[in-house]
């Protein structure tokens, strides 16, 4: 069954609330994931997540956001899954704990104006 723009909204903004809450609970730092392979892969496999559902959401609602970075998203999903060795662990740091949670609030206010009596 093919999956709506609100139920991928959704997805994406669950799949980074669960893995917010991992890094709070286990006190992950910006040195932990620049560090530790396992952190590493724990952290990017929301990530990965999180751009596949960018990258299947329709034409149209991304086109009714256009100040979304829909393309960096699914781009960077694309980065980590075929360029894993290539990675900037750097530019992972600053996605995971600048960029994420803005991302992440704007997905979640978008949800809210698509479905206010749901979200």
């Amino acid at each position: 069954m093919k999956k709506s723009d609100l139920e991928r909204l959704k997805k994406i903004v669950s799949t980074w609330a669960a893995a917010e809450a991992q890094i709070r609970q286990r006190g992950i730092t910006r040195e932990a994931l620049m560090e530790d392979a396992f952190t590493q892969w724990a952290l990017t496999t929301p990530l990965y997540n999180i751009g596949e559902q960018v990258y299947k959401l329709s034409t149209e609602l991304k086109s009714q956001y256009p100040d979304v970075p829909w393309a960096v998203v699914s781009g960077l999903r694309h980065r980590l899954v075929h360029d894993y060795e290539g990675i900037n662990w750097s530019v992972i740091v600053e996605v995971i704990f600048d960029e994420m949670p803005l991302f992440a609030e704007r997905v979640r206010r978008i949800c809210k104006e698509q479905a206010p009596s749901q979200a």
